[in-house]
């Protein structure tokens, strides 16, 4: 009882600091960001549903019929909302019926949607319904919440993103501190000028396949906390 206690007073004080969290004060991030992700995300949407259509068939084959991956992740300020991708991973078990790790459940036509990023195309959907921005922090696991530093939680302070500052500075190759970091700086220097090199540098990411996965995994750690500072003798 006194460790659910203590959980809900985290989660307590995290949702206060997260819906404290100032607005961002610029007309660009506004409304000029909104009216830029819609005027790009719906003609690519339309443009793109041929494609989608093609690598869902592919996620639905390798996936016994299931090509639509759902999951709750908290955006501004962190609220929370169905995130769309591909499904990429199977549900592949061992013999206790405990999920395999990732790397024995992403196979082959799962690892080529990722690193050409098509898993990602259904996200145009939630930048189309506000959930997302185009450019932003990744929404990350809801289970993350409270874990955040007052700073790291900063990265809620703006709608979360299709691709951002830390996508472009190597992605899941890059540790978490450093991905925060990244993250808040972002926040900080948000500018439209900003957003153009961000989406411009991703274009190349894309194409390369480059910083898809840390170094040694199939996708990333999970994220366990900032470790405290060393208490002086």
């Amino acid at each position: 009882m006194t460790g659910y206690c203590v959980q809900h007073d985290v989660l307590l004080l995290t949702n206060t600091l997260l819906h404290s969290l100032p607005a961002p004060a610029s007309f660009y991030a506004r409304h000029g960001k909104r009216w830029l992700d819609v005027a790009i995300a719906l003609p690519l949407l339309l443009l793109a549903l041929p494609l989608l259509a093609g690598a869902a068939a592919l996620a639905a084959a390798q996936n016994r019929g299931r090509w639509l991956f759902r999951q709750v992740r908290p955006g501004w300020r962190g609220r929370l909302f169905t995130l769309y991708k591909l499904q990429t991973m199977t549900d592949a078990r061992d013999a206790a019926g405990h999920l395999l790790p990732d790397a024995a459940r992403l196979p082959a036509v799962g690892r080529w949607l990722r690193a050409t990023s098509l898993d990602e195309l259904p996200q145009l959907w939630n930048i189309l319904r506000g959930d997302l921005s185009l450019v932003g922090p990744r929404p990350l696991l809801a289970e993350y919440l409270p874990l955040y530093t007052p700073a790291q939680a900063r990265r809620h302070a703006v709608r979360p993103g299709l691709t951002g500052w830390a996508q472009v500075n190597g992605r899941n190759a890059i540790g978490w501190e450093e991905k925060f970091a990244y993250d808040v700086w972002y926040v900080d220097h948000l500018s439209w000028r900003l957003d153009m090199t961000i989406l411009w540098r991703t274009a190349g990411r894309v194409l390369r396949g480059s910083g898809i996965t840390a170094p040694g995994q199939a996708t990333t750690e999970a994220f366990r906390g900032t470790p405290p500072p060393p208490v002086s003798p």
